[in-house]
């Protein structure tokens, strides 16, 4: 459905795309993730025809974004970061005005208002002044209108920035929907979100392709050793040396963000791959007399693994690749 190639994107001296390439296929949904100024935005403005490359090309279901742009444009809703909405205007009538913009027939415009409407849960409010609607249903009423004309393609830049939490999960659980009749591409910074609705990630940094797989697979590529998480109450240079005499333990990193109200202290045992230490690491922290409070496996999180891509290495998990 979408496909990139040695895509490109300068502005004056600064590359803020660097010969990026990637696929998505029809009826996926794919986060599209990176630092800020990694080129995410840019990307998104030449897949939308908005900004022309400076090299390669990008095709939405076979039409060149450069030499068939009207095409590719009938094919795509794009949700940019900062919603393009008249505040002054009835949720309505904004977007019956959308409507008309692309030029959606007039015996067709009623029936696909009332089922756009409906789908993104602007019932209630289709009647209200857009500037006198919460920013969750302001979001509400940008997907809307990309909705618009039916598009096969979503381009979704930052749909729930300053959301709470109630209206994240509520434009979550939209995204999901829309996934199953469209192919979206999702740019976000919250990345839980990316973990829970999308089949496959694309992480760029400083313009360059990093990674470009599920999450379950780069959480494998990535994983140099078998990590324990446990919580211990007691002193931290004792548990140090305890553990560390362990044989296997390669490294033990401290969670301080992850402390509990009683004392207890989050740490990650990091081990060989082939060794299975738990036992032992409880045993040692019951020696040193130690309070065991928690034992389980962790996994890395997609926070883990962009901040491994994004050149922020996680002890032990991973390199940076390029």
């Amino acid at each position: 459905m979408i496909e990139v190639n040695n895509l490109s994107k300068r502005y004056g001296s600064l590359k803020a795309v660097n010969n990026i390439s990637f696929t998505v296929e029809k009826g996926e949904i794919l986060g599209f993730l990176g630092p800020n100024a990694a080129g995410k935005t840019s990307t998104l403005r030449m897949l939308t025809c908005y900004i022309p490359p400076t090299s390669g090309s990008a095709k939405v279901n076979g039409y060149d974004v450069f030499y068939d742009s009207m095409e590719v444009r009938k094919r795509i809703g794009y949700l940019p970061e900062h919603v393009p909405l008249y505040l002054d205007m009835r949720v309505n009538d904004y977007l019956d005005f959308v409507s008309r913009v692309k030029n959606v027939g007039q015996r067709d415009r009623d029936q696909l208002l009332k089922n756009v409407i409906g789908r993104c849960g602007l019932d209630t409010e289709k009647s209200r002044i857009i500037g006198t609607l919460s920013k969750g249903y302001r979001q509400r009423v940008g997907i809307a209108q990309a909705l618009i004309g039916d598009p096969e393609v979503l381009l979704l830049d930052e749909p729930t920035t300053g959301l709470d939490p109630r209206q994240i999960t509520e434009i979550r659980e939209l995204i999901k929907d829309l996934g199953q009749g469209h192919t979206v591409v999702l740019s976000t910074h919250i990345l839980p979100e990316v973990s829970m609705i999308c089949d496959r990630v694309v992480i760029i940094n400083k313009g360059k392709l990093v990674a470009l797989d599920s999450v379950a697979n780069l959480t494998k590529a990535l994983t140099k050793s078998q990590m324990t998480q446990i919580n211990v109450k007691g002193e931290s240079g004792r548990l140090m040396a305890a553990l560390k005499a362990v044989n296997g333990v390669l490294a033990v990193d401290k969670k301080p963000d992850m402390d509990i109200a009683d004392g207890g202290v989050t740490y990650v045992v990091h081990a060989e791959l082939d060794s299975d230490v738990r036992e032992a690491i409880a045993r040692a922290i019951v020696n040193a007399g130690l309070g065991l409070h928690e034992m389980r496996p962790y996994t890395l999180s997609l926070e883990d693994i962009f901040l491994a891509l994004t050149g922020d290495d996680v002890k032990g998990k991973g390199r940076k690749r390029n």
